[in-house]
């Protein structure tokens, strides 16, 4: 247990610090293309990796059926969609608003184990839901009546993007820790397994929009896929060693680092407020992993 909350924590500052780095230096880029770009250069920094500590025998193989090819499939699909959501969310809004709205997978995490693994919900967890609500209004608060954050929330095609983008990524986390645990798929071949798959989901659409690049961004994709390699190496082992209710919460407060680093660096509007929305959302998802 305290090994996997080590790698979740890394796996927070590192995905935090990409964030950051998404919103500041690829910006005018499709999604789609971007994805694929940096996902292709997270698979070669991975690779060596991957061959010389992935071990398989021929008896991993005997328990693949069509159910667990399902998991497989719907992680990485659902991975592919919370990703684009987010950047468009980011792109039509400012870091420090669409994160704390982004980063409550949690609140959707737990109700998805208790229904189909059997997760107990338990009292803190649930006043931990209603925290976790609480940020999401703190998030889109602004001078105006109470009801005001929720009608901005509805109209607002960042918050919308950005509380889709939840979903998926919770639906994804699950099927992470189903992929990594019950099927036993091990770590170093499940990153380039997912990083690939949604590559390949998201390959049709890079093709139809692809991106103007230049030489400066031959080290940019460098830099951004040497990130979501360490990324994905953290999230990958947290998820193996934690059940997905309590990775899952301490890997989204990668929205702490986000908004620290969107409000000094980037000067966004509300930075205190959101800062304080992002301190309630990790209050909150801390609550539903106790």
């Amino acid at each position: 247990m305290d090994a996997g909350l080590g790698f979740a924590v890394a796996a927070a500052l590192v995905w935090g610090v990409y964030i950051f780095v998404l919103k500041r230096s690829f910006v005018g880029i499709p999604p789609a293309a971007l994805t694929v770009l940096i996902n292709i250069s997270a698979i070669t920094w991975y690779l060596p990796v991957a061959i010389t500590q992935t071990d398989l025998e021929a008896s991993q193989f005997t328990g693949i059926d069509a159910t667990a090819i399902g998991v497989v499939a719907l992680t990485i699909v659902t991975t592919a969609a919370a990703f684009i959501l987010f950047l468009w969310a980011i792109d039509d809004g400012d870091v420090s608003y669409v994160t704390p709205i982004n980063k409550i997978v949690p609140v959707f995490v737990l109700p998805i184990e208790i229904l189909v693994l059997g997760q107990v919900l338990t009292p803190l967890q649930v006043g931990g839901l209603v925290v976790a609500t609480l940020a999401v209004y703190v998030a889109n608060y602004e001078p105006g009546g109470f009801f005001e954050p929720f009608r901005k929330a509805a109209k607002s095609r960042p918050a919308q993007f950005a509380l889709l983008s939840a979903v998926c990524y919770a639906i994804s986390d699950v099927g992470k820790r189903v992929a990594l645990q019950e099927l036993a798929i091990p770590g170093t071949l499940w990153v380039p397994l997912l990083l690939s798959g949604v590559a390949i989901v998201l390959l049709p659409s890079a093709i139809k929009n692809p991106p103007t690049l230049s030489r400066r961004s031959i080290p940019l994709f460098a830099g951004g896929g040497a990130i979501v390699a360490l990324g994905e190496h953290t999230t990958t082992i947290a998820f193996s060693l934690l059940p997905a209710s309590i990775a899952s919460p301490v890997i989204n407060t990668q929205a702490i680092v986000a908004v620290v680093l969107g409000g000094i660096i980037l000067g966004e509007r509300y930075f205190r407020l959101r800062l304080v929305a992002a301190v309630l959302a990790v209050i909150g998802v801390t609550m539903i992993a106790i």
